[in-house]
Order: C-alpha cells, then structure tokens, then sequence
C-alpha cells in the first residue's frame, strides 16, 4: 500500500471487514477518494484519516466506529462527509468550511450542535437525526445561503427558535420532528405560506393548534429522565447493575451461537461440497465457481432450509407441458417486461408459476446454466422462491438456446397494486397491513443488495412484482432476472465504469422504492403520471389539505400521523433527483419500522 504514491480513489465498500479502519491511510499523499462503507469496521475514529489533506470524499457509513470524532477543520479540501449508522457518540466536532454534504445520523451525538455549523457558507446538505443532540439549534444554520435541505429530527432539543428566525433563499426541506421545542413556529418554516418548502415538526410542543404536538409539560418535565451525577449511589448501582445483565446477555448469546453452528456447521460444508462438484471450474464472464461457492454465499443459502421449500432443480420442457396442458390458455396468468407466466400443476400436486423468459441469445448454454444456478440458490422469506429451471434447445443445433423457463412457487393472493385501492379486484390493505408489506420488500431488496455475493441491482421492483400470499405476506418476483435478460444493463452513460453502473442500479431500486412508498400511500395511479406531478403532489402531502385531496381514504382513515409523516419524508429523499441524496436500504428499513412503532396495531413480518 505505501507504493501506491498516485492512488487518488479507495473503495471497499459492502464487504465484511471487521478490523478497525487502517492506520496506514495517511500514506496515501494524492488519496481524494475513501469510501468504505457497509462493512463490520469497529473501533475509534482513525486518526490518520486527519492527515489526508487531499481528502474530497469520506464515507465510512453502515459500520461499527464508536468514540469521539476529532476536530475535522483541517481537511480543507472534503465536500462529502458520510458517518451515519455508525456507533460516534460525545459532541459533534468541527467541520471545514468548504463542505457540501454532512451526514452524521443515526448515531449517538450529544450536547449542542456547534454554533460553527452556521459559518459552513458552502453547506448544501446536512442530517443530524436520531442522536442525542440537546439545546437549541443555531439560528444562522437556517439562513446558510447554499443550504437546501436540514434534519434535525428525533433528538431532544429543547427552548424555542427565535420568531425572526430566517431562513436561506435555498432551503427546501427542514425536520425538526420528534424534539423538545416549544414556542411558536417562526414564519419562515410555516409551510402554510412556504409552498416551495417541505416542513416537519411534529411531536414537539409548538403552540400550533393539531399538528400532533405534545403538550408543554411534556418538554419541561423531560428532564426527569436525564441522569446527574449527583444521584451518587443509586446512579452507579444502576450502572452496575447494567453492566452485570449485558455481560449475562452475551454469555448466553455464545451458548445460543455455539449450539446454532454445531448443528449447522456440517450442513454448510455439505452444501458447499455440493456448489463445488456441480459448478463448472472455469466460467465465463466473470462468474467463477469460487463465487457460487463462497462462505457467505452459502451460509445464507443454508439459513432459508427453515422455509421448508424443496430445492432447485432442473425440469424436462415434456414436464412443464404437462403441468400447463401445453400452456393452453386456461393457465396464462399474464405477461411482464420478462415474458409471459402461467399456472402449473406438477405431478406431486404443487401449484406453481412458470414464467417463459425471452430468448437469450449472448450467453452459451454452459454460462447460463451457471447464471441460473447462482440465482436459484437465492433463498429469503421474502422473495419468490424459484423451484428449478428448464433451458430449451433448438432442435437442429442442440448448441443454442431458444427457450428459458423458471419454475417458481405460487402465490396465491395477488399482487400488491391489487390490494390499493377500494375499486381493485383484492381486499383493500389499510395502513399498518400496507406498512408490513414495505416493511417485507425492504428486507428482500435489502437482501438482494448486501446478503449474497455478487449482489442482485436493478430489480424492477413496482408494486405488481410484489405477491400476497394467504398469510398476507410479501414476496417480491422477477428479482435479478436482468443478470439473464438481453439487457445490457448499462444504465450509466457513455464512458462510464462499470463500478458507476452498479451504482446507478443500486440507487435506481432506492427510486422504485420510493415510488412504491408513494403509491401505497395515492394508489394505484401513480404509475401513469409524469414525474414531475408525482413530485408535486409529494410537496403537497406536507400539508393537511393535500393529503386529504391526494390520499388513498383508506389510508387516511386508518394512519397516524406520526407515521405518515415519516414515509413521506422517507418517499422525498427516495426519489430524491440527487443520487448521492438518495438512503441506503439500511436507512430505508429503520424509518419504515420506526413508523411502524408510531402506528398501533400493526403486525411486523
């Protein structure tokens, strides 16, 4: 690594690197670029890190980094500073002044945010949610002239903003949800008369009539529950007593964990036999048989034998024709971007969907044996498990493929767009049932992205894709089939690397996400509008008036408001136009469960 004197980008993202962050970065002279996110990496912030000079962009998100942050005003040159999901604490540090983007949530911050924050002139972006941050905020963070979007929210500040508060000609978003703040809302974030602007800031004590606000007791009396030292012993027995149960917690969990691989450990190595002997050695295209058969691969394929479903395998073309009467009429269920599906019954009674995909003519057939095995050894709750495949060859040369059939199981309850809407053919799903079916695709695109190697992008994931079993739940379908399909899955444009093209595929789901969040909460119109009344009608749902005109009855009557609001700021930065704006999965999955706990009576997958 210490030759590497021209290295200008280091990216190690969405491994399982557990070891702290290196020590040796800071040998790195012309380093612009470090990115190392959704990993395992523990331990302090590095200190080499504040030696990079160069420095353009951090993002070491999604780990286990716990500790103080430094004082980070010497690295002059960072625009891009990404530490959410992380396990920082103490205050926040000091930041340089020509940042663009901070994200420091979802960690456990204290004290006040730093009076500096309001001289970052060149800050166009910052979220310091779900922390621990007290005070009030700065004032002069509001009226930062390049800022456009400030969270705020799910911290415990407390006091009042000023009435003369003002607010940056650029500013489009602000949260300031879930804190302590009383007093009323300075005119410049009331959205009443703010129509280009999108304001959160319920569960505070304002003195707005509705809006979901606490009563003022409940921000004065909010520190009963914050600790002082001078409880003396009763505090530390406390502590103690603490201590104790979660080393007991562990020990347990080590048994627990000690038992699980003795009784699974063979079953993975058994199956990994397997992978090995029917994997060709050598592959094309970039896809070994060291691929198929890496540890963690298979590890998560031996978790899914709890859904007691039978393995893949291989099916005649004379079998599937039996089970479809020939694909007479009678069995066709429908046709999709990946070719037409039919109802099957096979000859041990299990009812099946078989979908018939295009025909695909750049791969061999030995490559696309290996492409269909890889994709058949995916197993998730939450995902359509696919049952086997049948690759048709033509008659004359038995070299070329004409026909590619997935075997899948079938889902019996429809898709999701059905259950939407009042004047669909499904029963109508209300809001806590609608909130456990994203809750489940989440958890399956989630998988897709970061539970197997090489990760599955670009899932075409809308509403129809998303089956309903008998249970009421999710399973998301057609997931990975672009690694089969005639597409050539450049997404980027011309002279683009490959690794900007998984990029774009990985946020092009966190977008067709976010217009499912926004159609389960319209319905089923969503679809065939144009982008730009979706993203007006999204601005509109911050006020009362435009969820009453825009939303789905069903929804309305059967919300919070707590939760609603959540998903809508949620949808905004989904389909945020800025990639780099856009959560991660991560982010997606937590929000989506915290609005579940703001709805009673809602059950989790």
């Amino acid at each position: 690594m210490f030759t590497l004197l021209k290295l200008q980008t280091f990216v190690l993202d969405d491994n399982v690197f557990n070891d702290t962050v290196p020590s040796w970065l800071n040998s790195l002279p012309n380093l612009t670029t470090l990115r190392m996110k959704k990993n395992r990496l523990k331990g302090p912030f590095p200190s080499s890190i504040e030696g990079i000079k160069t420095l353009v962009d951090l993002d070491l998100s999604s780990n286990e980094i716990s500790g103080d942050l430094p004082d980070l005003s010497s690295l002059t040159n960072l625009k891009l500073l990404d530490l959410r999901g992380n396990k920082l604490g103490s205050h926040l540090p000091t930041l340089p002044k020509g940042l663009l983007m901070v994200f420091l949530n979802n960690n456990s911050f204290t004290g006040e945010i730093p009076t500096q924050y309001g001289q970052l002139n060149q800050l166009q972006h910052i979220d310091v949610s779900f922390n621990m941050l007290t005070g009030k905020p700065p004032p002069e963070l509001f009226s930062l002239p390049s800022l456009a979007h400030l969270n705020l929210a799910s911290n415990t500040m407390k006091g009042s903003l000023p009435d003369n508060l003002n607010c940056g000609r650029n500013l489009e978003f602000v949260d300031i949800s879930n804190n302590r703040l009383m007093g009323s809302l300075p005119s410049c974030l009331n959205s009443e008369t703010r129509d280009n602007r999108v304001i959160k800031f319920s569960g505070n004590c304002l003195s707005i009539a509705g809006h979901h606000q606490h009563p003022e007791s409940y921000c004065r009396e909010f520190k009963v529950h914050v600790y002082k030292s001078n409880n003396g012993g009763k505090g530390i027995g406390v502590s103690v007593g603490l201590i104790v149960g979660i080393a007991v917690l562990i020990v347990l969990l080590a048994i627990g964990l000690l038992i699980v691989c003795r009784r699974y450990c063979p079953r993975v190595i058994s199956e990994q036999h397997l992978l090995q002997k029917s994997v060709p050695e050598n592959s094309t295209a970039g896809l070994s048989s060291e691929i198929l058969t890496n540890p963690r691969h298979v590890f998560e394929s031996s978790k899914s034998e709890v859904q007691i479903l039978p393995s893949c395998r291989s099916f005649s073309l004379e079998e599937l024709k039996e089970a479809t009467n020939n694909f007479d009429s009678s069995a066709f269920l429908g046709e999709g971007s990946y070719g037409k599906i039919f109802k099957g019954l096979l000859k041990n009674g299990t009812q099946v969907a078989i979908r018939c995909l295009p025909t695909s003519k750049k791969y061999s057939i030995r490559n696309l044996k290996l492409r269909l095995d890889m994709l058949a050894k995916i197993r998730h709750p939450h995902l359509v498990c696919i049952l086997g495949h049948c690759i048709e060859v033509e008659q004359d040369d038995h070299c070329s493929i004409n026909r590619v059939f997935f075997v899948l199981e079938y889902i019996p309850n429809g898709n999701f767009r059905s259950h939407l809407s009042e004047n669909s053919p499904g029963e109508v799903l209300s809001w806590p049932e609608r909130l456990a079916v994203l809750i489940c695709v989440c958890k399956a695109v989630h998988f897709l992205h970061t539970g197997v190697i090489p990760g599955f992008f670009h899932n075409r994931l809308k509403t129809t894709n998303i089956l309903i079993n008998e249970h009421r739940l999710a399973k998301l379908g057609d997931y990975g089939l672009s690694i089969i399909s005639e597409e050539t899955g450049n997404y980027g444009t011309k002279g683009q690397e490959p690794k900007s093209w998984q990029m774009t595929r990985l946020d092009d789901d966190v977008y067709s996400f976010g217009l499912i969040l926004l159609e389960s909460m319209l319905g089923p119109s969503v679809p065939a509008k144009t982008e730009a009344t979706l993203r007006g009608e999204l601005a509109s749902l911050s006020k009362q008036e435009g969820r009453v005109r825009l939303m789905d009855p069903v929804v309305l009557a059967t919300c919070s408001e707590e939760s609603i609001t959540v998903v809508i700021s949620l949808t905004y930065k989904c389909i945020c136009p800025e990639l780099w704006s856009r959560p991660t999965f991560d982010d997606i999955l937590w929000n989506l469960q915290h609005a579940a706990h703001l709805q009673p009576n809602i059950s989790h997958a």
